[in-house]
């Protein structure tokens, strides 16, 4: 008899009294552009059983779902930290400040936050609460990572256009062999991030034996 895959429901709420954002964030693993995240307030009684991990849904369902979450969200922002900002204050203050600013953006003012993972700077004094993979696991934080995932692979397509060596169309800034061979034959471009390993050398080690 062959097995059927059961996907639960995302839960609607982590707070289940005050208005409640989830957010996420796209590209911090990347070699290139800017990284993205969003935060998204869902209606009190929405289920849309179709919401999940963005990383687990195909680029079709991941732009219908863009479609419903941008008409039905209560309110949604997409906050932007540059390569140069990122190079500054590291990919993980720079995830944080993306998210700090698409709270900012956010015409409903939410009560509480809830992250996907296991860290966040505190935005003033509203409440949070990091989960790890919480996009999994959360309607609000799923519809965030849907956002900042989309409007994310639009940038860097739009950055493929004008520089087209390092296959940024398909990989979206991430370190595949075509982007470190792109990087070898014709060097950085200005989206590129500084601070991090481009080519993918690994430093001299010494092994030591006992």
């Amino acid at each position: 008899m062959k097995k059927t895959e059961c996907k639960l429901r995302l839960l609607p709420h982590f707070y289940t009294d005050l208005i409640e954002a989830g957010c996420d964030e796209a590209g911090r693993g990347c070699l290139a552009g800017s990284v993205y995240a969003a935060a998204v307030i869902l209606p009190k009684d929405y289920d849309n059983p179709l919401l999940n991990d963005s990383k687990k849904l195909s680029e079709k369902r991941r732009s219908e779902l863009r479609d419903q979450i941008v008409r039905d969200a209560v309110a949604w922002a997409v906050g932007v930290v540059t390569p140069e900002e990122i190079d500054k204050i590291n990919i993980l203050n720079a995830s944080f400040l993306a998210m700090h600013r698409a709270l900012d953006q956010l015409t409903v003012r939410p009560e509480a936050i809830i992250v996907d993972g296991n860290r966040f700077n505190p935005y003033g004094d509203v409440p949070y609460t990091t989960i790890v993979k919480g996009d999994g696991k959360y309607q609000s934080i799923a519809a965030a990572s849907i956002l900042a995932k989309t409007f994310r692979d639009e940038y860097m397509c739009r950055l493929a256009e004008e520089y087209p060596y390092y296959d940024w169309q398909s990989n979206k800034g991430y370190p595949t062999k075509a982007h470190r061979e792109g990087i070898r034959l014709h060097g950085q471009s200005p989206y590129h991030r500084m601070s991090y390993n481009l080519t993918g050398a690994t430093q001299l080690s010494l092994d030591f034996v006992e």
